[in-house]
């Protein structure tokens, strides 16, 4: 189901309450297909624990290739080991430093915002979540629109 050149990055979404959730996300380039994971907090564990979750579909005789930036859960000495283990099918390539606009998952998360969380004020971080939730899941099946927008040109 994963294919070279996936581009992986984590949104963190707020509520007005201060509360956050961290977001992990990952668009297969080849199709438009988006995957996210919500977790408590960035750290190396979490980030495996997603890195886990994109491996379940990987095509058989394919690499995953994850684009990831310099954030400290991507480099982690504790994640490296799991991901000498997971070498032969997964590897991290890393952007340059400060280049934010290299990352084709923050057009993801821009176009997020856009569509669902501008000039909009949620009560609860669990009306955010939901609003969120809602705009992955309808990016859960292959789509032309994140194709484009994480295309390499």
């Amino acid at each position: 189901m994963w294919v070279p050149r996936e581009n992986k990055d984590p949104i963190l979404l707020h509520a007005p309450t201060r509360k956050s959730v961290a977001v992990f996300g990952a668009v297969r380039v080849s199709d438009g297909h988006f995957a996210s994971c919500l977790m408590s907090t960035f750290n190396a564990e979490t980030f495996q624990l997603f890195l886990t979750q994109v491996m379940r579909h990987k095509r058989k005789g394919k690499t995953i290739v994850v684009i990831v930036d310099n954030a400290a859960w991507h480099k982690s000495r504790e994640l490296r080991p799991w991901l000498e283990t997971h070498k032969d099918v997964l590897r991290l390539d890393y952007l340059p430093p400060y280049s934010p606009d290299l990352n084709a998952i923050e057009r993801v998360w821009k176009l997020t915002r856009r569509l669902r969380t501008h000039n909009r004020y949620f009560k609860t971080l669990d009306e955010l979540i939901e609003t969120v939730c809602d705009q992955f899941g309808a990016w859960s099946k292959p789509n032309e629109t994140l194709r484009k927008l994480c295309a390499i040109i």
